[in-house]
C-alpha cells in the first residue's frame, strides 16, 4: 500500500521517508491538499496532510469518491477539518495531539526578544555597514510584566522561560494549571491582563470561543508600548483591528508567526508573483513588526515527534486500533478497501 504525503517540506521528506521506510511505502508531495490537488490522491486508501491543508466538506467528497478511508495530519491543530463530514463519510481522522512544546514556546521568546531589541532593523543596517545604534534603544525584561493567554503545555513552557527571565507573571486560561501557578503565574482575568501586561503571547487553541479573542476592544486596552507575540494561530487576532492601531503609532513591537488568511501563503514562495491581501501586505510595511511563515513548531525535534505519531497513527489504522490522536473513529464492520458511495453534500 502507497501512502501519500501531502504539503511535505524539503527538510520533512528525507526525515518522512526514513521513518516510513520498511513499515509503509509513503510518496511525498510539496503540493498541498485543496479542490484542486484533491484528485490525486483517488486509489490511496491513506493520505497524510500539513496543517494549512483544505479538508472542507468538497476535498472530503472527493477524497472518499476516489477511496480515502483514512486521513492522518501531521500537526496538533485541526480547525482546517470538517470533522462532521468526515465522519459522515465514513473517513477515519487522526492528527498528532502532542510534540515539543519548546520548538513553539521558544520561538514565541525568539520573536518577542527580535521585536524589542530591533534585530532585524540592526542586522540590515550592518549589511550597509551602518553601526549607528538610532532606533535601535530596547529594554529589559527582568521585572516586567509578562501575559500569557492559554497555559497548557507551549503555555507553561513559555512561562518557565519567562520565570528565568524574572518576570511578573499574568495568565488566563479556562483551567488553571498547578506548574503555573507553583512557578508564581497569577491568574486574572483577560481584561486586566491586557491592560498590565508589557508583553503578551497566545497559547490558546482556535476555536468559536477564542476567535479574535484580540478584538479591538482587546488592542486598545493594552499598553501602548506593549510587545504582541502571536504563535498559536491566525485567527485568534483580528488583524485588520490590529493595522489599525499599528498605524496609531502604537505596540513597542508584534511577533506574528502566524496569520489568520495564511491558507495559499504560507509555505508557497509567492516573491515573484506578489499577493493581493491588501492586510497582509500593509502589515509586514510596519517596522516593528516582524511576520514570520508558521515555523514555530519547525524544529528537527519536533518535526521528528510529529513524523513518529502519524507512522504510528497510520500503523494503529491498518491495525484497527484507536487513540488519542484519532479524532474521527472508523467504523470497523466496514471492508477496509472498496471506496464506499458518498453521501450528498453537506448544504
Amino acid at each position: 500500500m502507497e501512502i501519500l504525503a501531502f504539503g511535505v517540506q524539503s527538510d520533512e521528506k528525507p526525515l518522512i521517508e526514513k521513518a516510513f521506510e520498511g513499515v509503509h511505502e509513503v510518496r511525498c508531495l510539496d503540493v498541498f491538499l485543496n479542490r484542486d490537488t484533491a484528485p490525486i490522491a483517488a486509489g490511496h486508501e491513506i493520505i497524510s496532510t500539513s496543517v494549512n491543508a483544505d479538508l472542507s466538506a468538497p476535498v472530503l467528497q472527493t477524497l472518499a469518491a476516489g477511496g480515502t478511508q483514512m486521513i492522518a495530519q501531521r500537526s496538533t491543530g485541526f480547525n482546517n477539518i470538517d470533522l462532521e463530514v468526515a465522519e459522515r463519510l465514513a473517513l477515519r481522522v487522526a492528527r498528532v495531539s502532542y510534540y515539543s512544546p519548546y520548538s513553539v514556546a521558544e520561538f514565541a521568546w525568539t520573536l518577542a526578544m527580535a521585536v524589542n531589541r530591533r534585530i532585524i532593523r540592526a542586522a540590515s543596517r550592518t549589511r550597509d555597514f551602518d553601526f549607528r545604534l538610532d532606533g535601535l534603544l530596547g529594554r529589559d525584561m527582568r521585572g516586567r510584566t509578562v501575559g500569557v493567554l492559554g497555559t497548557g503545555k507551549i503555555g507553561e513552557a513559555f512561562t518557565r522561560i519567562a520565570h528565568g527571565f524574572g518576570m511578573k507573571l499574568l495568565g488566563w486560561d479556562v483551567v488553571e494549571n498547578p506548574a503555573c501557578v507553583e512557578l508564581g503565574m497569577e491568574y486574572v482575568a483577560k481584561e486586566r491582563l491586557f491592560a498590565e501586561a508589557d508583553l503578551i503571547s497566545l497559547h490558546v487553541p482556535l476555536l468559536p470561543s477564542t476567535q479574535h479573542i484580540i478584538d479591538e476592544a482587546a488592542l486598545k486596552a493594552m499598553k501602548d508600548d506593549a510587545i504582541l507575540v502571536n504563535s498559536s494561530r491566525g485567527g485568534l487576532i483580528d488583524t485588520a483591528a490590529l493595522v489599525t492601531e499599528l498605524r496609531a503609532g502604537r505596540f513597542l513591537g508584534v511577533g506574528l508567526d502566524v496569520y489568520e488568511a495564511e491558507a495559499g501563503l504560507f509555505f508557497l514562495d509567492k516573491s515573484l508573483e506578489g499577493i493581493d491581501d491588501d492586510t497582509l501586505a500593509r502589515l509586514v510595511t510596519f517596522p516593528n513588526v516582524i511576520v514570520t511563515s508558521h515555523q514555530a513548531y519547525y524544529t528537527e525535534d519536533a518535526v521528528g515527534q510529529i513524523i513518529d505519531a502519524t507512522v504510528q497513527n497510520v500503523t494503529d489504522y491498518l491495525a484497527r486500533r484507536t487513540g488519542e490522536n484519532v479524532l474521527v473513529p472508523r467504523t470497523w464492520d466496514r471492508p477496509l478497501s472498496p471506496p464506499r458511495a458518498v453521501p450528498p453534500a453537506v448544504p
